[in-house]
């Protein structure tokens, strides 16, 4: 099949690469130039396992392509997929649409002949709705279909997840739509994946719906983990126990800074703002959208309270800024908001993250990237373990750092508090 995919951010680069590899012919399409002459040369702008050698492989094989031409694009494909992105607006929990509308106004004037016009994007429900009113003011219905196929990729996962999937869902009541998306996904539902044919409306709102669950799994036992601090049981304990019950499993439901990235923040918001629109409370979203808002709060007066309030000219070393491990994604990590404040209380801060330096942190004076682990460490008063990168699993923190008179606080609970007091670290954990 000849594919069309619009945007080349994480979830479009993925599927347009992944289903090249598949045998079909794509093309990817941006409309930022030095991004799309990169691609061409085999510079990935993401950090993301794997993707580098399907990009090299698939381009040399000439069934995946980059360009800036959507026009052509659209002309010459038969489906159609739109993955640019859809933040949340400032000052406001609404996503931000207005990506997706100028590339479906492109989409309306360039509709030659039958399209399947499909959303990748995270969008609000009705959001289909929507599209296909505003190309049918333009072409007639005979010539298109809108169908919403949301993805459910882990970053640093992303890959295996779109070749692995747990589900495929697919929203239309078309059936030559839903007839040629079946037929496109046949190899992956050929390897276990479930493939569910919804309404369009039902598939947008599938996938607000589980980012938000495992959003409100993430924010719960976080606040479970809040207790267990006051009444000194270990959250470890809690998860497993809880987690062995099959109704609840043990996914998500490990303690942390929080939860953050390009999805559940904003996909929560989103859903809290449709409901808005619809006269609908959603309490139990809602309380996990605060909890999680403060959580960095609680973060913050535990690390005063391991500084013994003194953060003043103390030197504090993150490893790891990302939200998770295997990406070199930024948006909405626990980070942004706790290294700031520490820099504000006068704190050195130095930093590691194996996917390299952060343009966040560019203009705190006092906030320095190192390359190594032993650089950022070496005569530091507090470590703090951010982000359970693997390189940060077997370290020897004594030997990093030079001297004793140190503390680990492990916001993942990576080590053993016993290992670490029998080895006389004043060792601290959620």
């Amino acid at each position: 099949m000849k594919i069309c995919i619009i945007g080349t951010g994480y979830v479009g680069l993925v599927t347009g690469v992944c289903f090249s590899d598949l045998g079909h012919n794509v093309v990817c399409v941006d409309n930022n130039i030095k991004k799309i002459e990169n691609l061409k040369k085999g510079f990935i702008p993401i950090f993301e396992p794997g993707l580098d050698e399907l990009v090299k492989k698939n381009y040399k094989a000439k069934r995946l392509n980059f360009t800036n031409d959507i026009t052509y694009s659209v002309k010459k494909s038969n489906l159609i997929f739109i993955c640019v992105g859809t933040p949340t607006k400032k000052k406001s929990y609404s996503a931000d649409l207005s990506q997706i509308f100028s590339v479906v106004n492109v989409i309306s004037k360039n509709i030659n002949k039958f399209k399947i016009i499909i959303t990748k994007s995270t969008v609000p429900v009705t959001t289909g709705d929507k599209i296909e009113k505003l190309i049918s003011q333009k072409k007639s219905k005979k010539l298109f279909s809108v169908v919403s196929n949301p993805e459910f990729l882990r970053e640093g996962e992303a890959i295996r997840d779109f070749m692995y999937p747990d589900r495929i869902v697919v929203g239309t009541s078309n059936s030559k739509a839903n007839s040629l998306l079946k037929s496109l996904y046949e190899p992956i539902i050929k390897r276990g994946g479930k493939y569910l044919n919804t309404s369009r409306r039902a598939a947008e709102l599938i996938k607000y719906s589980s980012n938000s669950f495992l959003a409100t799994k993430i924010s719960f036992i976080n606040e479970i983990a809040n207790l267990c601090e006051k009444v000194n049981v270990d959250i470890q304990d809690i998860s497993v126990g809880m987690g062995l019950d099959s109704r609840i499993g043990s996914r998500f439901l490990r303690a942390g800074p929080g939860y953050g990235g390009s999805c559940f923040p904003k996909d929560t918001r989103a859903l809290l703002n449709t409901a808005k629109k619809f006269n609908t409370k959603l309490s139990i979203i809602n309380s996990a959208v605060k909890s999680n808002e403060k959580r960095n709060d609680i973060l913050f007066s535990k690390i005063k309270k391991i500084s013994k309030g003194k953060i003043f000219k103390k030197r504090i070393t993150f490893l790891g800024v990302t939200f998770k491990p295997n990406t070199d994604d930024m948006r909405e990590s626990p980070a942004l908001k706790l290294i700031p404040k520490l820099h504000k209380q006068g704190a050195k801060i130095s930093y590691y993250d194996p996917s390299g330096l952060k343009i966040s942190f560019k203009t705190y004076k006092n906030v320095i990237f190192y390359n190594k682990i032993s650089s950022a460490c070496k005569n530091s008063d507090l470590i703090i373990l951010h982000t359970e990168w693997n390189e940060f699993r077997n370290l020897n923190f004594k030997k990093l750092v030079g001297h004793n008179r140190f503390s680990v606080y492990d916001m993942r609970n990576i080590y053993s508090q016993k290992k670490m007091s029998n080895n006389g670290i004043k060792y601290f954990k959620i």
